[in-house]
């Protein structure tokens, strides 16, 4: 029984899925929407959010702690200058997962995240 574990482990080991994290948010920061599975979108929400909430203050600090995370400096870029600015106001909801339907593939469920305007 798997009670009070929380996360989704995508068949994966943690390296691989801490990868696929890090690249799903910088593709989401450089683009600021991605298609994907619904359930790569729930998990992306969590990490994207955490990644604005610390580039809304904008210090130096604040650039390396998210340069850890995601070592992508034009991403980090971008989300410092162009992203967090529109959130300064706001207390987290930054992100919008919408469901798309079945994928034609395989069938897996798609969802479209995007940063909310």
């Amino acid at each position: 029984m798997r009670h009070q574990k929380a996360g989704r482990k995508f068949g994966r080991n943690p390296a691989q899925r801490k990868a696929l994290l890090r690249q799903l948010a910088i593709s989401i920061i450089l683009h600021e929407r991605v298609t994907t599975t619904e359930a790569k979108a729930k998990e992306m929400r969590g990490v994207v959010e955490k990644l604005v909430t610390l580039a809304r203050d904008d210090s130096q600090f604040h650039r390396r702690l998210v340069m850890s995370k995601i070592d992508h400096e034009i991403a980090t870029a971008k989300l410092f200058d162009v992203i967090a600015p529109r959130y300064v106001g706001t207390p987290g909801g930054y992100t919008r997962v919408s469901k798309l339907g079945p994928r034609r593939g395989d069938g897996a469920p798609l969802a479209l995240i995007e940063f909310v305007a």
